[in-house]
């Protein structure tokens, strides 16, 4: 089956499979992959340079995993047959640090508005700070006896301490890719029984993101954001070689 696959995108499956693998295997020596590879909120302690790609590397479950892989599959080798190996890569990584980058930047408004909300309630930001590194084992100590602070509180220490994980961003840069570069192939899906066409995919993805993302529900931890931002990537990336590739001929 791997036959069927070109080298970039097979090596790339590889690759995530190596580390989920890895991760699973090491977390099962009490070893957390996770601290040190997962992409942590630039601003929080726990945060490294490299995070910022290798937590495209990073799944949460198997199913996470599996739905990338397989969209990967199904859309990365027409991909790099049409752009080559090297513009391929481009489109990957650059529609997963998208997702990175799109994904903090709403991280860093809401950092911001918990963080002034805390400062005017006479709130010292800086032990959340401290309570949220990995280092330190325990829950938070919140010394307040409004609730409203409380709740902003612990909404900080849950942004700096959670991590995103999964090739989702540069994914989601993919299908958005392929959708703009074959606007009427028509593709089936899960749960959906009739075709629908990849040009109406690359809006859905962008309105669905949109809603979930400023809406997230409970429950909901999903990075939406991450997924705009890999998907306007990848439809920037295409979008701009189409044009030059016409501008040539």
């Amino acid at each position: 089956m791997f036959s069927q696959l070109t080298p970039v995108t097979k090596n790339i499956i590889i690759i995530n499979v190596i580390f989920f693998v890895g991760a699973f295997l090491l977390g099962n020596a009490n070893i957390n992959v996770d601290a040190l590879l997962a992409g942590y909120f630039p601003l929080s302690p726990n945060f490294r340079s490299w995070q910022i790609v290798t937590h495209m590397f990073m799944h949460g479950s198997i199913l996470h995993i599996a739905f990338n892989m397989m969209t990967l599959w199904s859309f990365g080798p027409v991909l790099e047959q049409v752009l080559g190996q090297k513009k391929f890569i481009i489109l990957y990584f650059a529609s997963g640090l998208g997702g990175f980058a799109l994904y903090n930047i709403w991280n860093f408004y809401e950092v911001s508005q918990l963080t002034n909300y805390l400062t005017s309630q006479a709130y010292d930001v800086h032990e959340i700070y401290k309570y949220a590194d990995n280092n330190y084992a325990g829950e938070m100590p919140i010394s307040t006896n409004s609730e409203a602070v409380r709740d902003a509180a612990q909404q900080l220490f849950i942004i700096l301490k959670t991590p995103m994980v999964g090739a989702s961003g540069a994914i989601f840069g993919v299908i958005a890719a392929f959708s703009t570069l074959f606007p009427d192939a028509k593709l089936m899906f899960m749960f959906i029984p009739f075709p629908i066409k990849a040009k109406y995919l690359t809006p859905i993805i962008i309105v669905v993101s949109i809603f979930l993302g400023f809406r997230q529900f409970s429950g909901d931890n999903i990075a939406h954001f991450a997924h705009l931002g890999g998907a306007l990537i990848g439809f920037l990336y295409i979008w701009n070689w189409k044009k030059n590739r016409d501008r040539i001929q």
